[in-house]
C-alpha cells in the first residue's frame, strides 16, 4: 500500500492508507448512538476521522500510538478536513516505515548543528562558553537536544524543533541587543540556547510526541535547571552568581505565574528572553495553523482552540497567488458579541439641607 500523506489530502478525495492514532475519544451522539473522535497523524499533519459505525466492537481492537490501516473518505466539515472512516485496522510497527509518521524540522538538522557549534565558538564569556561546550562534547545530550521537538502542541511540533526554535532565538537576540544599551549578549545567547533544554526528557518522541512521566511530575523548567545545574559543576570557577542569573532565566522564561513560570522576569535579560520566546512560539505555531488548511478556499483559518480565534490568511503579499475566494463569500468567524448597552445612570439627588435624610430606610428613627 502506497503512503497516502495527509498533506495531499483533498475534500472527497477517497483514503486508504495507514495512519498513526494521535488521540482516540469515545463520544455519544445526540441520537444516543456512540461514535468515535480520532486525531489520526503522519509526518506531513494531522487531520480528524470520525468513526460512526460498529464503535464499540472496533474501539477494543486498536489504542492511542497504534498505527492503524484506514479506509474512508474525505470530506470538509466547518471549514476543516477530517475523514469519515469506512474501516480501520490495528497494523504491527513491523508493517510500517516510521520514517513516514514523524514530522522533522524543515531545515537541515546537521545544517543546524553545525549552526549551533559557529554560535557556542563566538560566545565570549569564558565560563558560559565553558558550559555551552560541555554540553557540545556530551554525545547523547547533543543527540537527544537536536532530536526534540519543542513542543507538543503549541509550536515546533517536529523533530528537530527544539534546536530550531533555539537557534532563531539566537538571532532574534543578535538582533535586539544593538538597539539597547548594557545588555549581556553573551548571558542572553546562553539562555536562548538552554531555555527549554529539559524539553529533552520532558517529551519521548520515538513514534509520538507525547510526554513522559518525568514531563508530567517535574516540567522542562525544573529538569533543565537541574541538567544546567549538573553541567555548571564541571565548568571549574564558574560564577555564583552568573549561574543564578541564567538559572533564572530558564525559571522565568514562561514570563507569567498562570502560564507556568515558577517565578517572573526579574531582569532585563530574562524579559528580553521572554518576549523573545513567547513571539517566536506564537508566529511558528499560527504559521503551522494556516499551512494546515491549504484545502480550505476560505480567507478565514478554522478556529485556533490554544489562541481562541480564527486567523486571517491573506496579508497582501504574492496577490496573484492567493487562495481564490467568491466575491461574496461568507466565510468570517462569527461575529463577537456586541458590548452590552451601558445601565442607566441613577440620578444623584441634589444637595440639600438633610444631611441624615438617607438614613431613613435603615429604621434608625
Amino acid at each position: 500500500m502506497s503512503k497516502q500523506f495527509i498533506c495531499d489530502i483533498k475534500d472527497r478525495d477517497s483514503i486508504n492508507s495507514v495512519f498513526l492514532v494521535k488521540d482516540k475519544i469515545m463520544a455519544m451522539a445526540k441520537n444516543g448512538k456512540p461514535y468515535m473522535n480520532l486525531r489520526l497523524m503522519d509526518k506531513s499533519g494531522d487531520i480528524d476521522g470520525k468513526l460512526w459505525d460498529n464503535v464499540e466492537l472496533l474501539d477494543k481492537q486498536f489504542d492511542k500510538d497504534d498505527f492503524v490501516s484506514v479506509r474512508g473518505k474525505a470530506s470538509v466539515y466547518l471549514n476543516k478536513m477530517q475523514v469519515v472512516i469506512a474501516e480501520i485496522a490495528r497494523l504491527p510497527e513491523d508493517e510500517v516505515s516510521l520514517s513516514d509518521f514523524l514530522p522533522v524540522s524543515p531545515r537541515s538538522i546537521d545544517e543546524m548543528g553545525r549552526e549551533l557549534r559557529d554560535v557556542v565558538a563566538a560566545i565570549g564569556n569564558p565560563h558560559l562558553q565553558g558550559l555551552m561546550c560541555s554540553f557540545l562534547d556530551d554525545e547523547q545530550f547533543m543527540k537527544q537536544y537536536c532530536a526534540a521537538p519543542a513542543a507538543k502542541g503549541m509550536h515546533h511540533v517536529y523533530l528537530g524543533g527544539l534546536l530550531e526554535h533555539s537557534l532563531a532565538l539566537v538571532k532574534l537576540v543578535k538582533s535586539i541587543v544593538p538597539l539597547y544599551h548594557g545588555i549581556n549578549e553573551d548571558l542572553l545567547v546562553a539562555g536562548a540556547l538552554l531555555h527549554d533544554v529539559g524539553k529533552i526528557h520532558e517529551m519521548s518522541f520515538e513514534r509520538a510526541i507525547d510526554y513522559t512521566d518525568a514531563g508530567k511530575l517535574l516540567g522542562h523548567i525544573t529538569i533543565g535547571v537541574e541538567l544546567v545545574e549538573e553541567k555548571i559543576r564541571q565548568v571549574e570557577g564558574f560564577p555564583r552568581e552568573l549561574s543564578m542569573l541564567l538559572k533564572h532565566m530558564l525559571l522565568s522564561h514562561h514570563g507569567q505565574y498562570e502560564y507556568g513560570s515558577p517565578k517572573r522576569p526579574k531582569t532585563i535579560e530574562a524579559t528580553v528572553l521572554n518576549y523573545l520566546d513567547d513571539m517566536d512560539s506564537k508566529i511558528n505555531g499560527i504559521q503551522a495553523h494556516i499551512a494546515k488548511e491549504n484545502a480550505s478556499t476560505s480567507r478565514w483559518t478554522a478556529h485556533h482552540r490554544l489562541y481562541d480565534r480564527y486567523f486571517f490568511k491573506c496579508n497582501g503579499i504574492d496577490q496573484e497567488q492567493q487562495v481564490e475566494c467568491l466575491q461574496d463569500e461568507i466565510c468570517p468567524p462569527p461575529l463577537e458579541e456586541p458590548p452590552a448597552a451601558p445601565a442607566p445612570r441613577a440620578e444623584r439627588p441634589a444637595f440639600s439641607n438633610q444631611p441624615l435624610k438617607g438614613l431613613e430606610n435603615l429604621k434608625l428613627f
